[in-house]
């Protein structure tokens, strides 16, 4: 689903009211103290909640249990897991109320959204922080999730999870890198290498090739996702902490000139100019409409003149080979050695 912004907020209005709810108005933690959640174990209780928009067959909602299940988890589906309202899954009120019970409840040990779509923007007024804060878990989740996680992540501390939602079939690499991060807990690991291909004479991987826009190498702590998203979030109480980031962008079934100006947006906004680094991951079905520029074209023209790093085609985003990154966690960008690595913890054992 194609994502507009909705939403606008002052950044000093962090106690402001919206929809009749207060926005949480805690200082934020500073970037790198950070709070981690307990990895993933078999037999835990898993949470599943829809912050978003709700699959259009409700059989898509057992699919998504019996997956998590599937993975060695208990799953808990959430009180409102069934609703909808519209292009969303129940009203705001009632999508926030899974999130917040999912974090309250000591009986759930972790939480997976069923998928994105849209509507997580319009929940982030509802969210108990205070909750959260009090009671780390895993969030994991993608697309229009990314709101979510990064609204957290600024205002609890809490490392978030962008990666694959609860109704997704895991591939091989999808679930390699969901178990090296979330249950193994894997120090000084590669996020978002490029799946195994088997080459040969006429034979190369076309999809999947890492790209150097801007050579260099930087640390700084992961943000980002969506950039659809991203753009809607400048300018709120909600907006990522980007100041030493490395910025992660990827989108969906956006032509290259949506992407130009959304690009185009977190320039003026001076986003590229505050974050150490970008990794550009997948922008799948990018449609072109005649005439148009290439992605390649945009890509060039956005970061051509940064000084900082800016790495392309790391397997991050709508793709069915999915990579799982901690949201706030530190981590080390390499261009010259097409890499990006943890550089930090971002859950606890």
């Amino acid at each position: 689903m194609q994502r507009r912004t909705f939403l606008t907020y002052s950044l000093s209005a962090l106690a402001a009211t919206t929809y009749g709810q207060s926005v949480y108005s805690a200082q934020p933690p500073p970037p790198g103290r950070n709070l981690l959640a307990k990895k993933l174990q078999p037999g835990m209780t898993v949470g599943v909640i829809a912050p978003s928009s709700a699959p259009f067959e409700r059989s898509e909602v057992r699919i998504a249990l019996d997956i998590v299940e599937s993975l060695g988890f208990k799953a808990q589906p959430g009180k409102n897991l069934y609703k909808r309202r519209g292009y969303l899954a129940g009203t705001d009120e009632q999508r926030a109320a899974d999130l917040n019970a999912m974090f309250a409840d000591p009986n759930i040990d972790a939480i997976f959204c069923l998928q994105g779509g849209y509507g997580a923007l319009r929940i982030l007024p509802l969210i108990d922080y205070a909750a959260i804060t009090a009671n780390p878990k895993i969030l994991l989740g993608y697309s229009d999730v990314t709101a979510l996680l990064n609204a957290i992540q600024k205002l609890t501390g809490l490392v978030t999870f962008h990666g694959p939602i609860a109704r997704q079939t895991f591939t091989d690499y999808t679930y390699s890198a969901f178990r090296s991060v979330l249950m193994e807990n894997t120090a000084d690991l590669e996020l978002g290498s490029l799946p195994p291909f088997e080459a040969g004479p006429g034979r190369v991987d076309r999809d999947n090739r890492l790209q150097t826009l801007v050579a260099g190498s930087t640390s700084g702590h992961l943000v980002g996702g969506n950039l659809s998203l991203l753009v809607a979030m400048l300018g709120t109480a909600f907006e990522p902490v980007f100041d030493g980031a490395i910025l992660i962008l990827e989108d969906v079934d956006e032509a290259p000139y949506r992407i130009d100006r959304m690009l185009t947006h977190l320039h003026l906004a001076g986003v590229f100019q505050r974050v150490n680094g970008v990794v550009l991951g997948k922008f799948t079905n990018a449609h072109t409409e005649n005439p148009s520029l290439s992605l390649e074209e945009v890509f060039a023209e956005r970061f051509h003149t940064l000084s900082i790093p800016v790495l392309r085609g790391l397997m991050i985003g709508h793709v069915s080979d999915q990579a799982t990154l901690p949201i706030g966690a530190q981590a080390h960008l390499d261009t010259s050695k097409l890499t990006l690595r943890t550089a930090g913890a971002y859950l606890a054992d």
